[in-house]
Protein backbone atom coordinates (compact mmCIF):
# COMPACT_ATOMS: atom_id res chain seq x y z
CA UNK A 1 0.00 0.00 0.00
CA UNK A 2 1.40 3.46 -0.54
CA UNK A 3 1.70 6.13 1.53
CA UNK A 4 -0.93 8.39 -0.21
CA UNK A 5 -3.51 5.31 0.56
CA UNK A 6 -2.42 5.05 3.99
CA UNK A 7 -2.74 8.69 4.82
CA UNK A 8 -6.25 8.26 3.60
CA UNK A 9 -7.22 5.06 5.39
CA UNK A 10 -10.27 5.16 7.34
CA UNK A 11 -9.65 6.69 10.90
CA UNK A 12 -6.44 9.44 9.87
CA UNK A 13 -8.47 12.19 11.12
CA UNK A 14 -6.76 15.23 12.19
CA UNK A 15 -8.11 15.10 15.56
CA UNK A 16 -6.43 12.05 16.00
CA UNK A 17 -8.86 9.97 17.64
CA UNK A 18 -8.19 6.86 18.95
CA UNK A 19 -9.31 3.46 16.87
CA UNK A 20 -7.53 0.12 15.81
CA UNK A 21 -7.17 2.08 12.16
CA UNK A 22 -5.86 4.77 13.84
CA UNK A 23 -3.07 2.61 14.93
CA UNK A 24 -2.58 0.76 12.24
CA UNK A 25 -2.34 4.26 10.05
CA UNK A 26 0.07 5.37 12.53
CA UNK A 27 2.43 2.51 12.61
CA UNK A 28 2.63 2.21 9.15
CA UNK A 29 3.51 6.31 9.30
CA UNK A 30 6.28 5.79 11.57
CA UNK A 31 7.66 2.68 9.29
CA UNK A 32 7.40 5.32 6.07
CA UNK A 33 9.37 8.16 8.31
CA UNK A 34 11.99 5.75 9.37
CA UNK A 35 13.04 3.63 6.38
CA UNK A 36 16.72 3.22 7.62
CA UNK A 37 14.95 0.98 11.05
CA UNK A 38 16.83 -2.28 11.19
CA UNK A 39 14.26 -4.86 11.21
CA UNK A 40 12.71 -6.03 14.91
CA UNK A 41 14.66 -9.06 15.96
CA UNK A 42 13.00 -11.20 17.73
CA UNK A 43 14.68 -13.70 20.70
CA UNK A 44 12.78 -16.22 22.74
CA UNK A 45 12.11 -13.84 25.51
CA UNK A 46 10.74 -11.20 23.39
CA UNK A 47 8.67 -13.53 21.82
CA UNK A 48 7.07 -14.59 25.48
CA UNK A 49 6.98 -11.51 26.57
CA UNK A 50 4.56 -10.31 23.38
CA UNK A 51 2.49 -13.08 23.72
CA UNK A 52 1.75 -12.16 27.63
CA UNK A 53 1.51 -8.76 26.85
CA UNK A 54 -0.56 -8.99 24.13
CA UNK A 55 -2.48 -11.50 26.22
CA UNK A 56 -3.01 -9.65 28.92
CA UNK A 57 -4.24 -6.12 27.20
CA UNK A 58 -6.79 -8.55 26.14
CA UNK A 59 -8.00 -9.66 29.39
CA UNK A 60 -8.18 -6.08 30.60
CA UNK A 61 -10.03 -4.89 27.45
CA UNK A 62 -12.59 -7.96 29.00
CA UNK A 63 -12.60 -7.17 32.50
CA UNK A 64 -12.83 -3.20 32.29
CA UNK A 65 -16.18 -3.83 29.97
CA UNK A 66 -17.39 -6.58 32.52
CA UNK A 67 -16.45 -4.08 35.54
CA UNK A 68 -18.70 -1.24 33.36
CA UNK A 69 -21.85 -3.84 32.70
CA UNK A 70 -21.92 -5.07 36.36
CA UNK A 71 -21.96 -1.28 37.74
CA UNK A 72 -25.02 -0.17 35.42
CA UNK A 73 -26.50 -3.24 36.74
CA UNK A 74 -26.20 -2.88 39.81
CA UNK A 75 -27.34 0.74 39.69
CA UNK A 76 -30.05 -0.22 38.36
CA UNK A 77 -31.14 -2.88 40.78
CA UNK A 78 -29.59 -1.90 43.87
CA UNK A 79 -29.09 1.72 43.53
CA UNK A 80 -25.28 0.81 44.47
CA UNK A 81 -22.06 1.43 43.82
CA UNK A 82 -19.34 -1.07 44.67
CA UNK A 83 -15.57 0.03 44.96
CA UNK A 84 -12.60 -1.35 43.09
CA UNK A 85 -13.63 -4.80 41.14
CA UNK A 86 -10.22 -5.31 39.99
CA UNK A 87 -9.24 -6.81 43.45
CA UNK A 88 -10.29 -10.06 44.98
CA UNK A 89 -11.39 -7.98 48.06
CA UNK A 90 -13.64 -6.17 45.89
CA UNK A 91 -15.75 -8.96 44.59
CA UNK A 92 -15.89 -10.79 47.69
CA UNK A 93 -17.21 -8.02 49.23
CA UNK A 94 -20.20 -7.86 46.23
CA UNK A 95 -20.99 -11.31 45.82
CA UNK A 96 -21.65 -10.99 49.68
CA UNK A 97 -23.77 -7.86 49.07
CA UNK A 98 -25.83 -9.77 46.52
CA UNK A 99 -26.25 -12.97 48.46
CA UNK A 100 -28.28 -10.37 51.01
CA UNK A 101 -29.98 -8.27 48.86
CA UNK A 102 -33.80 -8.51 48.22
CA UNK A 103 -33.74 -9.83 44.29
CA UNK A 104 -35.18 -12.36 41.94
CA UNK A 105 -33.81 -15.36 41.73
CA UNK A 106 -32.91 -14.96 38.41
CA UNK A 107 -31.51 -11.42 38.55
CA UNK A 108 -29.17 -12.91 41.20
CA UNK A 109 -27.88 -15.53 39.31
CA UNK A 110 -26.87 -13.39 36.40
CA UNK A 111 -25.50 -10.79 38.94
CA UNK A 112 -23.48 -13.67 41.17
CA UNK A 113 -22.57 -15.40 37.32
CA UNK A 114 -21.01 -12.05 36.41
CA UNK A 115 -19.27 -11.28 39.80
CA UNK A 116 -17.60 -14.93 39.27
CA UNK A 117 -16.47 -14.36 36.00
CA UNK A 118 -14.83 -11.02 36.71
CA UNK A 119 -12.84 -12.87 40.13
CA UNK A 120 -11.31 -15.09 37.44
CA UNK A 121 -10.62 -12.70 34.84
CA UNK A 122 -8.75 -11.12 38.40
CA UNK A 123 -7.14 -13.73 39.11
CA UNK A 124 -6.25 -14.51 35.38
CA UNK A 125 -4.77 -10.94 35.08
CA UNK A 126 -2.75 -11.63 38.28
CA UNK A 127 -1.10 -14.79 37.00
CA UNK A 128 0.12 -13.35 34.07
CA UNK A 129 2.06 -10.24 36.24
CA UNK A 130 3.32 -12.90 38.04
CA UNK A 131 4.84 -14.55 35.07
CA UNK A 132 5.47 -11.17 33.40
CA UNK A 133 7.43 -9.93 36.12
CA UNK A 134 9.44 -13.32 36.58
CA UNK A 135 10.42 -13.22 33.19
CA UNK A 136 11.37 -9.58 33.02
CA UNK A 137 13.13 -9.05 36.34
CA UNK A 138 16.43 -10.44 34.84
CA UNK A 139 15.72 -8.96 31.50
CA UNK A 140 15.67 -5.05 32.51
CA UNK A 141 17.18 -4.32 35.77
CA UNK A 142 18.48 -1.06 34.90
CA UNK A 143 14.78 -0.04 33.47
CA UNK A 144 13.23 -1.26 36.58
CA UNK A 145 14.92 1.30 38.39
CA UNK A 146 13.41 4.15 36.43
CA UNK A 147 10.63 5.64 38.31
CA UNK A 148 6.89 4.97 36.77
CA UNK A 149 8.01 1.88 34.78
CA UNK A 150 6.30 -1.23 36.17
CA UNK A 151 7.41 -4.86 35.05
CA UNK A 152 4.65 -4.69 32.83
CA UNK A 153 5.47 -1.19 31.24
CA UNK A 154 9.08 -3.13 31.07
CA UNK A 155 7.64 -5.92 29.60
CA UNK A 156 5.83 -3.65 26.51
CA UNK A 157 9.03 -1.22 26.07
CA UNK A 158 10.90 -4.84 25.92
CA UNK A 159 8.41 -6.91 23.65
CA UNK A 160 7.56 -3.60 21.50
CA UNK A 161 11.07 -2.51 20.98
CA UNK A 162 13.01 -5.85 20.84
CA UNK A 163 16.88 -5.23 20.38
CA UNK A 164 17.60 -1.55 21.53
CA UNK A 165 20.03 -1.50 19.03
CA UNK A 166 17.94 -1.14 16.11
CA UNK A 167 17.84 2.43 17.80
CA UNK A 168 21.52 3.71 17.65
CA UNK A 169 20.31 6.96 19.16
CA UNK A 170 17.65 8.15 21.55
CA UNK A 171 16.08 10.57 18.68
CA UNK A 172 15.41 8.07 16.56
CA UNK A 173 13.55 6.06 19.09
CA UNK A 174 11.47 9.40 20.37
CA UNK A 175 10.57 9.40 16.39
CA UNK A 176 9.38 5.86 16.65
CA UNK A 177 7.27 6.43 19.90
CA UNK A 178 5.46 9.76 18.88
CA UNK A 179 7.28 12.09 21.52
CA UNK A 180 9.69 13.59 19.39
CA UNK A 181 7.74 17.45 18.60
CA UNK A 182 7.21 18.26 15.33
CA UNK A 183 8.12 21.61 13.91
CA UNK A 184 5.33 23.85 12.53
CA UNK A 185 5.91 27.29 10.45
CA UNK A 186 3.04 29.42 10.52
CA UNK A 187 3.60 33.37 9.86
CA UNK A 188 7.06 33.20 10.63
CA UNK A 189 7.63 31.48 13.52
CA UNK A 190 8.72 28.43 14.39
CA UNK A 191 6.71 26.57 16.89
CA UNK A 192 6.19 22.36 17.83
CA UNK A 193 2.78 20.50 18.01
CA UNK A 194 2.40 16.99 19.12
CA UNK A 195 3.53 13.98 17.10
CA UNK A 196 0.44 11.79 16.77
CA UNK A 197 2.51 8.98 14.79
CA UNK A 198 4.64 6.76 16.21
CA UNK A 199 3.78 3.53 18.03
CA UNK A 200 1.11 3.99 20.30
CA UNK A 201 1.40 1.78 23.22
CA UNK A 202 4.89 2.66 23.47
CA UNK A 203 3.33 6.33 23.82
CA UNK A 204 1.44 4.86 26.25
CA UNK A 205 3.53 3.93 28.80
CA UNK A 206 5.42 6.67 28.50
CA UNK A 207 2.76 8.56 29.50
CA UNK A 208 1.77 6.76 32.72
CA UNK A 209 5.82 7.02 32.95
CA UNK A 210 5.35 10.81 33.19
CA UNK A 211 2.05 10.80 35.67
CA UNK A 212 3.85 8.84 38.04
CA UNK A 213 7.18 10.78 38.20
CA UNK A 214 5.19 14.14 38.28
CA UNK A 215 3.78 12.86 41.34
CA UNK A 216 7.11 10.88 42.88
CA UNK A 217 10.14 12.08 41.46
CA UNK A 218 11.95 15.50 42.64
CA UNK A 219 14.18 15.96 39.59
CA UNK A 220 10.16 15.58 37.47
CA UNK A 221 8.67 17.76 39.48
CA UNK A 222 11.44 20.31 39.05
CA UNK A 223 11.36 19.80 35.22
CA UNK A 224 7.70 20.41 34.85
CA UNK A 225 7.67 23.50 37.45
CA UNK A 226 10.48 24.89 34.85
CA UNK A 227 8.62 24.42 32.15
CA UNK A 228 4.70 24.92 32.42
CA UNK A 229 4.98 29.08 32.35
CA UNK A 230 6.29 29.20 28.80
CA UNK A 231 4.28 25.45 27.68
CA UNK A 232 1.68 25.06 29.58
CA UNK A 233 1.03 21.65 31.44
CA UNK A 234 0.44 19.54 28.44
CA UNK A 235 3.77 21.04 26.76
CA UNK A 236 5.71 20.61 29.83
CA UNK A 237 4.50 16.69 30.20
CA UNK A 238 5.51 16.37 26.32
CA UNK A 239 8.86 17.22 27.40
CA UNK A 240 9.23 15.39 30.52
CA UNK A 241 8.40 12.41 28.06
CA UNK A 242 10.64 13.26 25.43
CA UNK A 243 13.33 13.20 28.57
CA UNK A 244 12.22 9.98 29.78
CA UNK A 245 13.09 8.82 26.43
CA UNK A 246 16.52 9.33 26.83
CA UNK A 247 16.74 7.57 30.58
CA UNK A 248 15.02 4.56 28.58
CA UNK A 249 17.77 4.37 26.02
CA UNK A 250 20.34 4.65 28.16
CA UNK A 251 18.67 2.10 30.48
CA UNK A 252 18.26 -0.57 28.12
CA UNK A 253 21.14 -0.36 26.51
CA UNK A 254 22.98 -1.08 29.78
CA UNK A 255 20.75 -3.72 30.42
CA UNK A 256 21.69 -5.23 26.63
CA UNK A 257 24.89 -4.88 27.69
CA UNK A 258 24.84 -6.59 30.67
CA UNK A 259 23.32 -9.41 29.35
CA UNK A 260 25.38 -10.26 26.39
CA UNK A 261 27.99 -9.90 29.48
CA UNK A 262 26.26 -12.56 30.82
CA UNK A 263 26.07 -14.73 27.49
CA UNK A 264 29.81 -14.25 26.71
CA UNK A 265 30.69 -15.24 30.37
CA UNK A 266 28.18 -18.31 30.13
CA UNK A 267 29.42 -19.83 26.78
CA UNK A 268 33.27 -19.31 28.17
CA UNK A 269 32.22 -21.03 31.19
CA UNK A 270 31.13 -23.92 29.04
Amino acid sequence: MCATALCAAPGARATGAKSDPADATAAAHAAIATPELARHRIDEHVRELRVLVDYRADLIKRRTTLINQLKAQLHLWLDHTPGDLARPKGTDTLACLLAAAHLGAHVRRVLLDMTADLSELNRRVHDLDATIKEIVSPLAPALLEITGISHNSAAVLIAEIGDITRFPTSAKLARYTGCAPIPVYSSDQERHRLHRGGNRRLNSVLYTAAIVQKRFHPAAQELLARHEPAKGKRGARRILQRHLIDVIHRAMTTDRASGQHQITHHRSAA
